[in-house]
């Protein structure tokens, strides 16, 4: 089970080590002279407490599905600069807003 979370590796300037990470178990960490160690150290980590845990489990990221949908609260100066940004580029704003999340041009 603990291969399906999301894990992640960071370098850790104060430590001067390498830092793994889990998603779903925020509060735990395990630090490695690599990034191989400190990802290994971290899976084996998620998967003891995975084995002690006795009330339910975080679903895992992968795991979970999503609608798609999202709102976002932006001051309404922003919102009229979109709108115009949007009007000016011929898209919608709703293309243009997906295109700028995913870093992709609204017009291609």
């Amino acid at each position: 089970m603990a291969d399906y979370y999301t894990y992640r590796v960071t370098w850790s300037p104060e430590d001067e080590r390498y830092i793994g990470l889990c998603t779903e178990f925020p509060s735990l960490s395990w630090n490695g002279s690599s990034p191989d160690e400190a990802f290994s150290g971290i899976r084996q980590l998620v998967s003891e407490v995975l084995g002690e845990i006795r009330e339910s489990l975080p679903e895992p990221l992968a795991k979970r599905s999503y609608s798609g949908k999202f709102m976002v609260r932006v001051p309404p100066e922003t919102h009229r600069e979109l709108v115009l940004r949007a009007a000016e580029e011929g898209v919608s704003l709703n293309r243009l807003v997906n295109a700028r999340l995913s870093g992709r041009s609204s017009t291609a």
